[in-house]
Parts: C-alpha cells; sequence; structure tokens
C-alpha cells in the first residue's frame, strides 16, 4: 500500500521548476523522511493527496496543472472570465469568434468548481473539454 501511494503521488505530481514528474523511488523516500505511516482504513488515492500536501512543506512539489478548453457563449463569456481568473492558473489562447474560447492550465482540485460555475452561469450553453489531465515536461533535459 506504501508504494501505491507513492507510485499515485509521482503519477499526479511535478516539480514546479521543471515541469517534470519526480519519480516514485524518490517519492518513497521523501515518504520516509516524513515519517508517513499507511492507514488501512482509508483509500490509496486519498491518503496520496494527504502526502501530496505533507511533502509541499519539505520539497518542491505540486499537483500537475490540467489543461481544458472552455467554450462560453460571447455575451456572457467576459463576465464568466472575471470569475474565473482567480480559479485559472494559466491561460494559453483566447479565441472570440462565435463563441469565447479559452485554452487554460488549472489546478485538479479546481475542476469541480469550474465546471458546475460554467453549467449555472451558462445555463448549459457553455461547454468545458480536459485536452491534458496533467501537463508535464517529457523528454531528455538539455544542458548548456
Amino acid at each position: 500500500m506504501f508504494r501505491d501511494i507513492a507510485t499515485i503521488v509521482a503519477e499526479k505530481c511535478v516539480n514546479p521548476e521543471t515541469k517534470r514528474p519526480y519519480t516514485v523511488i524518490l517519492i518513497e523516500r521523501a515518504m520516509k523522511d516524513i515519517h508517513y505511516s499507511v492507514n488501512t482504513n482509508k483509500s490509496t488515492k486519498q491518503q496520496a493527496l494527504e502526502v501530496i500536501k505533507q511533502l509541499k512543506d519539505k520539497m518542491k512539489i505540486e499537483r500537475a496543472h490540467m489543461r481544458l478548453r472552455l467554450i462560453l457563449p460571447v455575451n456572457e463569456g467576459k463576465k464568466l472570465k472575471e470569475k474565473l481568473k482567480s480559479l485559472i492558473k494559466v491561460i494559453e489562447s483566447e479565441d472570440y469568434g462565435q463563441q469565447l474560447e479559452i485554452v487554460c492550465l488549472i489546478d485538479p482540485g479546481c475542476f469541480r468548481e469550474i465546471d458546475e460555475l460554467i453549467q449555472k452561469e451558462t445555463k448549459g450553453k457553455g461547454s468545458l473539454e480536459v485536452l491534458n489531465l496533467k501537463d508535464v515536461e517529457e523528454g531528455d533535459e538539455k544542458f548548456e
């Protein structure tokens, strides 16, 4: 169960400076350093989210951002965009066509809140599409 928790943490998190994922072994070592003990009554995912919070004090770690495409009606889109600004980490692109289309990065913990806000404010006319569950850098690191 200890290894499962470490695996989930490694899948969900990145180093905020490099945007690269951590290895399971490194997460296991960090869990041992903070003296994390497994609770058999809780699910591994629930415990993994607790471990992430505890590891933030010891090391540079954060949840990998989700990439979303928001499609909003233009007339409500501008007002809604202001409400969403606090929940969105990075806006990658905006397109004002027949509808307002925003591609952005968010913290996964805000997904439900953003979805509910869009559904409520647009009365079902707006849509939310997950483009990428975790935004990470892949490949070899280049040294100069």
